[in-house]
């Protein structure tokens, strides 16, 4: 075993670890970053399959993530717009198809206005809330206390209207059912997002694409990090006290002044510390729990959907893919659909057989698009769920009552540990964006400590 030292140790080499790694390096800082798989990027990761680039992770870029879009022009990278002319399509209560343009769905004129009315009251509370601090909130305690689901069914009657409003939050963001999370954590959603409506308009929230992929973003920044990423390197112990820290990972031992742990919430009890973390930490980490949502990437020989005028974007709270995309590849002549099944629904189709789970998603999607959509040429399913290093999608959220009783700790070091992960962030939460800010941050807390030492 190699034994180094550094002024810092980063454990994750994701993008909220390689940023934190870059900002330190800036301000003349040694790191080491280890980083558990074999490759870097974390829940981003861009492969080849079966000959199609496919995005198996995080992908998209939307006006509003300053921080990303930032990193994009330093590290030179280029984006295109996702492709988006034509209409819409979306499945109603009995299967029925209807097209529209716009954000709001094509359902009967009384369950549109409760849904324009909805998203108008969503947005009204958004604004209250600050999304680096929603526990802040003076009703807090009350939001976090009622589930989404539940909320939902306060404001109105109309199920149809509180199944794509719970849909943009539980299926689409937070990927679990909304009656497992509260109000306040939907909220957080979208303020992280700057409103409810942002969420809702596809044209915002999946703008552009990266050429190359998203992971990019942390491939390039390992690059300029060099031989100081160390892959292969699961941490399996962390030594700390006021002096600093020790990182013993498969094949090297990192000595450092501070530690980040850069990974998410749901791992953090995978490393055994010496001594142990405070109750309060321990305590919160068994409020957080990961996502679940299989992202579907089908690729067929031309994007057939553009031919009958469609845009390729998607929509039903009733079907098993609840929302598909064109995501068709840079400069690929063929076409791809991205759709994507999620919590409850995901749950059901892996208790399937993998030719009887691809049967099922494949059918939901030839009710948007007809019987072309059941013959792609390449099919993956991207299962975060099963990734030792990952255990879900997207994101990690809070319990009912989680996030008021524990948030303000959630980011909050612990002597000379620190934490940075999208997961973590308050804007730009569970995005890339998100990680980047945190990352940032988190290297500036230390640098500060370091001169204030």
């Amino acid at each position: 075993m190699s034994r180094i030292e550094r002024d810092v140790v980063v454990i994750g080499a994701g993008a909220s670890g390689l940023t934190a790694a870059t900002e330190l390096a800036k301000a003349g800082l040694s790191v080491a970053v280890l980083e558990a798989r074999d490759r870097v990027g974390g829940r981003l990761w861009t492969d080849d399959i079966d000959g199609a680039t496919l995005e198996i992770g995080g992908q998209w870029v939307s006006p509003d993530q300053d921080a990303l879009i930032g990193t994009l022009e330093e590290l030179g990278l280029e984006t295109y717009s996702r492709y988006r002319d034509g209409i819409n399509i979306y499945l109603g209560a009995n299967g029925e198809r209807r097209t529209f343009e716009g954000d709001i769905f094509p359902v009967a004129p009384s369950t549109e206005k409760v849904i324009v009315e909805l998203i108008e009251r969503m947005d009204a509370l958004v604004a209250e809330i600050d999304p680096e601090r929603p526990w802040a909130h003076p009703r807090a305690k009350e939001l976090d206390e009622i589930s989404f689901r539940r909320w939902l069914e306060t404001q109105t009657d109309d199920e149809e209207a509180r199944k794509n409003i719970g849909m943009f939050i539980a299926g689409a963001m937070l990927t679990k059912p909304a009656h497992a999370f509260s109000a306040l954590q939907a909220l957080l959603m979208a303020a992280s997002a700057g409103s409810f409506s942002n969420l809702v308009d596809a044209d915002f929230i999946l703008d552009k694409r990266v050429k190359g992929g998203l992971q990019q973003v942390p491939l390039l920044l390992a690059e300029r990090l060099g031989d100081d990423v160390h892959l292969n390197a699961p941490v399996r112990t962390l030594r700390w006290d006021e002096t600093g820290v020790t990182a013993v990972a498969d094949g090297v031992e990192v000595r450092a002044r501070f530690a980040i742990l850069a990974v998410p919430p749901v791992l953090i009890s995978r490393i055994s510390y010496e001594p142990p973390l405070p109750r309060r930490q321990q305590q919160l980490h068994q409020h957080l729990s990961m996502g679940f949502v299989i992202k579907v990437h089908a690729v067929y020989e031309t994007p057939f959907w553009r031919d009958l005028g469609y845009s390729g974007t998607a929509f039903s709270p009733y079907e098993l893919v609840h929302e598909a995309y064109d995501n068709s590849y840079h400069g690929d002549p063929r076409g791809t659909l991205v759709g994507f099944v999620s919590d409850e629904a995901a749950d059901g189709v892996f208790a399937l057989s993998p030719e009887e789970r691809r049967a099922r998603i494949l059918e939901s999607l030839s009710h948007y698009y007809g019987e072309q959509a059941l013959t792609p040429v390449v099919y993956y399913e991207s299962d975060w769920g099963s990734e030792e290093w990952t255990r879900g999608a997207y994101a990690a959220s809070f319990d009912m009552g989680g996030l008021a009783r524990y948030g303000a700790d959630l980011r909050k070091p612990v002597g000379p540990i620190h934490f940075s992960c999208s997961d973590m962030a308050g804007k730009g939460y569970q995005h890339v964006d998100g990680a980047i800010r945190v990352g940032r941050e988190t290297a500036a807390g230390i640098v500060s400590a370091l001169v204030a030492a």
